[in-house]
């Protein structure tokens, strides 16, 4: 479960291969997407990934598409979900549709529930 800050967005604890990472759920954001300091931090090896450009709310960015062995939030954990590494800085990391697509999501005024489908 949860609760929108004043600004209307759900941001969530969670971790990715076991590292602490805090998310803001982006139901435009099609991949989970980290920065290069997140990864870099959490050990992930991107720069041996597929290299590409992907469009943001910024404009294009650089990204290395890999795959995260764990995405964990609260007491749901999936294992081999697509992501994309950018380049640039975030202020958070992006919890996109390759999670969100295996939940049930529903929502009531200000809290959001998560609920994992398979």
């Amino acid at each position: 479960m949860l609760h929108a800050d004043s600004q209307g967005h759900f941001l969530a604890h969670g971790t990715v291969n076991g590292a602490a990472i805090k998310f803001l759920v982006d139901t435009g954001a099609t991949l989970v997407t980290l920065s290069a300091a997140d990864a870099k931090r959490i050990g992930i090896r991107y720069h041996d990934a597929p290299r590409g450009y992907v469009s943001t709310a910024n404009g294009s960015a650089a990204a290395y598409r890999v795959k995260f062995d764990t995405v964990r939030v609260g007491n749901i954990s999936l294992h081999n979900v697509d992501g994309v590494v950018l380049e640039s800085a975030m202020p958070y990391a992006l919890l996109g549709m390759s999670f969100l697509n295996r939940m049930e999501m529903s929502r009531d005024g200000a809290t959001m529930t998560l609920r994992r489908r398979y």
